[in-house]
This record gives structure tokens, C-alpha cells and sequence, in this order.
């Protein structure tokens, strides 16, 4: 049966702030306390969603987390009003108040693993949510992921939804962020590949020493049995340690991958070449890898650039087209690679870049905020089609961004009660929009 990839983007919550929460990401950490433009940030990702769905690709939005998340900070001990727990939070524990504004659910490609039809036993698109154990701010959005990714997809018949791996770090799950899916054509069995950073149960294998390794191989292998995939069509790879202490906190900061091709640095794993043959011969033959030699591009250049976090897409008429942010742009040495690959006789066709600047400095690129999930023609149309991408809806969330954001938070507006009323004004009627039902927890 034919398939197609869509790309599910993460619409940029009211409250984006550049609170500096994620170590191990060099630009959230670099751009700590700067002033940020929620508006600004919604509307940049809602141009990109638009641009290609003007292109011929499928392109669906997942909504935000609640945020500030009130009842999260009721149980760590802040009470009375809704106004009184962020008086309480911001003046007894500014950090944990401005981890529970954090809107980086944004990056949706941490939403969750999915695994298409064509590689589950019971023949069904299984979702699992991701637990993001390793940062407080994360892992507080499973719950709510959950009920939308259910609310999106909500075809029993096609659609199977799993709760998240046990929220300890020997389970460590950072979603599709470190999960990729290689075939031929996308309604054929693929190849699922998951990269991890360590091994919980075994502290002798190499491990990063200055950032955490935040997924885990056991991580890894349970989701591959929750999904009922076939062995024989996985492949596990540890992410080269020495990269994750250079700032390369997911595998989609050092590689991305579609259909039958991998376009990733020299340095993304180890043991690279066992890797490459491993997806090989697991895909049976005719895959093909771009490896970008650290002499053209360091991994500091990948890091600042994020050259890797770009979408590798399948257009109609053959071509592959890669979507990169400015910042590659802006970067002499890879701009200059990425010019030769799109001119050379390489796999890729095509440049496309956008300004994504309020994502990039809060460590998320073009990559980081879409959910690929590959759907089949009944599959396609199962799905709820009011979060799908067109122009009406393109219109109605650009209003309902003008509406509701606004266009300047520095981290001292965390506190105001009156951002919690419109984060939830907003996002009340946004589940309209989407036809959600009640998914947050204001409204149950």
C-alpha cells in the first residue's frame, strides 16, 4: 500500500523563554536570560509547517504543554491561590518556577517513538511517549503528550498508544530525537535504528564524561519489544561519547536520515563502519551514507550550525531536499560543503532554508520540531484531520497567535499570574481549533 512521511511540527507554547534549563545543549545554555518573542517563535515555526505543505508534504501541528504547569508545582509543596503558587515558586525557587514555564514540548521530535504499520506485528502505527528522565523540565510532559498524540491519532483500528518506559534514568528515553527509520519506499517493512547514548546496566562500556548521555540501550530495546518489531530488522548504535561532550545531546544534532540514505558527520557513532553495514545489510543492500569529513566540518560547526538537525524529505517528483535554519547559512565552512553537495552528484537535490532564530537559541532546529510519522492511504485519513496543515488553518493559528501571544517574556514575567490566564485562554481554544477535547489538565 502507498505511504507517505508526515511531518507533525510542535506549535511554540506562550510561554518560549530562554530560561537556560538544558545542560549538555550548548545554545540553551549560551542564550540564558536573554528576552524571547513568543509570538515571534510561533510564527516562524507556523511559516515553515506552511512552506511544505505548499510543497506537496503532509504536514500535521501538535499542540503545547500547559504551561505554567500549576499542578506540578502543588506537588512539589506550593499552595493557595493559582496567583499565590507562582508568588511562592518565583520567590522560594525561581529555577523550578521557570522549569514548569519551560515550552520546549515544542520540539516534538522528543514528543515520542513511532514505529509505521509496515514494522509492527499487529500491523498498527504504535506511538510511546518519551519519558525524558534526564531533565526535570521534560519530564513533566509525558502525561499531556500522551493525550494529545492520543487526541491526534484517535483511530483505534490504526493507531496504538503505549504508556511512557518506568521515568528512571536506566530507562532514559529521549524519543524520535535518537530514533530513525530507513526503507526503500515507506510502505514497505523498514529498518528501525535507534541510538543510545550508554548502557544503564553496564558501567564498563564508554560513557561521556563532562554532559549526560540522556538515552539508554535498555531504553532502546524496550521500546523495539513495546512496538512488536521484528529483530532482524533493528539496528542499535552508541552514540560517540566524545561528540556528546562536545554539545551533541541527540542523535539528530550529528545525523538525520530518510528512505534509504544517512547524511551524518564522520564522528557520529562509534564503531561507524560496523554501523553503516549493520543498516546495510539489515535493509538488504543500497543504503547510502553521506559522512561529512571533520576537515570540511568540525563537530563545533555542527554543533553551532546545526547542520544535521535539518529534514531530509522526499519530494513527489524524486528530488531530495534538505531543510536546514539560517544558521548554516550564516557558517562560511558549511555553507560551502552543503553548496557543493546541492551542486555536486550527491543524493541531495536541494537547499531550503529558514530563519528559525527564536527555536535555535533555545537549542531546537528545524529537525527538533517535527514528529515524522509514515502513514499509509487509510492511515492518512484516519487521523484527526482538524490538525492537519492547509491554508484555512494556517490563517486561524497565525490570528490565534496575534491573539493570544505576546511578543516579548524575559524570565521575571514567568511569576505573573495574568501569563497563566493567557496561556490557558489561548489553549482552550486551541483545543477547538484542533478538535482535542480536553487534554489539559485545567480543563479536566
Amino acid at each position: 500500500m502507498k505511504a507517505f512521511e508526515a511531518n507533525f511540527d510542535g506549535l511554540v507554547g506562550p510561554t518560549h523563554n530562554y530560561a537556560g534549563l538544558s545542560f549538555g545543549n550548548v545554545a540553551s545554555e549560551k542564550h540564558q536570560a536573554e528576552v524571547s518573542n513568543p509570538k515571534q517563535a510561533a510564527k516562524q515555526g507556523l511559516t515553515k509547517m506552511k512552506a511544505l505543505n505548499d510543497l506537496g508534504l503532509v504536514q500535521g501541528v501538535l499542540a503545547p504543554q500547559e504551561r505554567p504547569d500549576i499542578n506540578t508545582l502543588r506537588q512539589l509543596g506550593f499552595g493557595g491561590s493559582d496567583a499565590d503558587v507562582l508568588a511562592a515558586a518565583a520567590k522560594q525557587a525561581p529555577r523550578i518556577l521557570a522549569a514548569c514555564c519551560s515550552a520546549s514540548s515544542m520540539w516534538t521530535a522528543n514528543a515520542a517513538t513511532v514505529s509505521p504499520s509496515a514494522d509492527t506485528a499487529n500491523g498498527k502505527v504504535h506511538f510511546t511517549p518519551a519519558n525524558l528522565t534526564n531533565k526535570f523540565h521534560r519530564s513533566i510532559e509525558h502525561e499531556v503528550t500522551g493525550r494529545i498524540l492520543r487526541a491526534t491519532f484517535n483511530d483505534e483500528q490504526h493507531f496504538e498508544h503505549h504508556s511512557v518506559l518506568p521515568s528512571v534514568e536506566h530507562f532514559g528515553d529521549e524519543g524520535a530525537a535518537n530514533h530513525t527509520r530507513f526503507c526503500h519506499e515507506y510502505g514497505d517493512a523498514g529498518v528501525e535504528f535507534f541510538v543510545f547514548g550508554r548502557y544503564a546496566f553496564n558501567g564498563n562500556k564508554p560513557q561521556p564524561q563532562r554532559y549526560p548521555a540522556r538515552h539508554t540501550y535498555e531504553a532502546s530495546e524496550a521500546i523495539a519489544r513495546k512496538h512488536g518489531l521484528n529483530p532482524g530488522k533493528v539496528v542499535y548504535a552508541q552514540q560517540n561519547p566524545d561528540v556528546i561532550d562536545q554539545g551533541v545531546f541527540h542523535n539528530d544534532v550529528i545525523a538525520v536520515g530518510n528512505r534509504n540514505l544517512m547524511f551524518c558527520h564522520e564522528q557520529a557513532f562509534l564503531n561507524q563502519a560496523e554501523v553503516n553495514q549493520q543498516l546495510n545489510d539489515a535493509l538488504g543492500g543500497n543504503f547510502n551514507v553521506i559522512e561529512v569529513p571533520s576537515n570540511r566540518v568540525s563537530v563545533q560547526d555542527a554543533v553551532t550550525s546545526y547542520l544535521f538537525n535539518s529534514q531530509l524529505l522526499s519530494m513527489a517528483d524524486g528530488r531530495t531536499l534538505l531543510v536546514i535554519p539560517e544558521e548554516c547559512q550564516n557558517n562560511p565552512a558549511v555553507w560551502a560543503y552543503l553548496s557543493e553537495l546541492r551542486d555536486g552528484d550527491s543524493a541531495i537535490d536541494e537547499l531550503k532554508v529558514f530563519d528559525l532564530k527564536q527555536s535555535m537559541s533555545n537549542g531546537g532546529g528545524p529537525a527538533c520540531l517535527r514528529l515524522r510519522v509514515v502513514l499509509n492511504e487509510q492511515e492518512l485519513n484516519a487521523f484527526n484531520q482538524s490538525t492537519r496543515m492547509n491554508n484555512q488553518l494556517f490563517a486561524t493559528l497565525n490570528s490565534w497567535v496575534d491573539k493570544h501571544y505576546r511578543d516579548r517574556l524575559a524570565e521575571s514575567d514567568l511569576a505573573d499570574p495574568q501569563l497563566l490566564i493567557e496561556s490557558r485562554t489561548a489553549l482552550d481554544e486551541l483545543t477547538q481549533i484542533l478538535n482535542l477535547g480536553s487534554v489539559y489538565p485545567f480543563q479536566r
